[in-house]
């Protein structure tokens, strides 16, 4: 290949089915753990996320830089709530990997699958570390993309005896109950009562999931409300045992957190460290994920590994 006259190789994107091909699960779930561990520990340089607000669009844009000893990334995330009425994805992602030793470019890639499949890995790993072992029911409120990546992820780690899904879209309900082989609800209470596991996956700024609903002893997985103003979860719910991918991030940007005035009990990180107790046996647990930065640099970095052994 030629070289620029920067003498730097022009580096390759990678479409949205190379990054499907070439991301593989079972390698993702350890590679999350280490990295929220490393976050928790302070060996990942990672800023608050910049937020730019499109009101023209409703939209929002997203900038994630984070740099770990293997990989210099950012993420670059455009949020267009509307954009499902002309049947295109609402989030869209892209991702830049860096040479950590250089600041070289290495490689350009579509960042929807990698969220969408790092944001429930992270999940995964903390459900294996906080939910029991044995056959679990779990309630997904919302049933988009995150929805199924989360039935995927979830099933790897526990059994799983049902999957009950609710939106407030009956139609996408049906879609999302077919692809993961679950069951639609009519509504989000019928999905959560008595669930072992419920994952909050909405893009609601005001509650959608009320704490009188919980079983005692569940797992929370609450992935949205990435903004300071919004809400999935009331009061009652944030009563409940609290741990952060980033107590950082979750007390700047989580309106859950803020605006409930929860206390974050401690980082998943720490706990999965051994740093940090785990919480009593039967108490019920909210696990507030922002979805770090890291989290898609190391995503992008094991891609950008596995396309070099496939091109070789």
């Amino acid at each position: 290949m030629p070289l620029p006259p920067t003498g730097i190789p022009t580096p390759p994107y990678l479409d949205d089915s190379a990054v499907r091909r070439l991301l593989r699960l079972d390698a993702l779930l350890p590679a999350m753990r280490q990295a929220l561990i490393d976050l928790s520990a302070g060996r990942v340089l990672q800023p608050l996320r910049s937020v730019l607000e499109l009101p023209e669009q409703d939209g929002m844009l997203f900038l994630k830089p984070a740099c770990t000893d293997q990989a210099l990334a950012t993420k670059l995330i455009t949020l267009y709530p509307n954009n499902a009425a002309q049947g295109l994805p609402s989030l869209l992602a892209t991702i830049v990997l860096m040479d950590p030793a250089t600041g070289a470019p290495l490689a350009l890639m579509d960042g929807t699958w990698i969220t969408e499949l790092r944001t429930a890995a992270v999940s995964a790993v903390a459900a294996d570390a906080l939910v029991s072992p044995g056959p679990k029911v779990v309630a997904l409120l919302g049933s988009g993309a995150l929805a199924r990546s989360h039935a995927l992820a979830l099933r790897a780690v526990r059994e799983i005896s049902q999957i009950r899904i609710w939106s407030r879209d009956p139609a996408n309900v049906a879609r999302c109950a077919e692809a993961i082989d679950g069951i639609g609800c009519a509504s989000a209470e019928e999905a959560v009562r008595g669930a072992d596991i419920v994952c909050t996956v909405t893009n609601a700024m005001t509650p959608v999931l009320q704490g009188a609903w919980l079983k005692p002893g569940a797992f929370v997985a609450a992935i949205g409300a990435p903004r300071p103003t919004w809400r999935e979860l009331d009061d009652a719910a944030m009563a409940n045992v609290v741990i952060a991918d980033s107590r950082h991030s979750a007390e700047h940007e989580a309106g859950d957190v803020i605006h409930s005035g929860a206390t974050v009990y401690g980082e998943i990180g720490e706990l999965l460290s051994g740093r940090l107790a785990r919480p009593a046996p039967g108490q019920t647990v909210i696990f507030k994920a922002l979805g770090q930065a890291v989290e898609d640099a190391v995503a992008a970095r094991l891609v950008y590994d596995a396309y070099q052994r496939a091109s070789r």
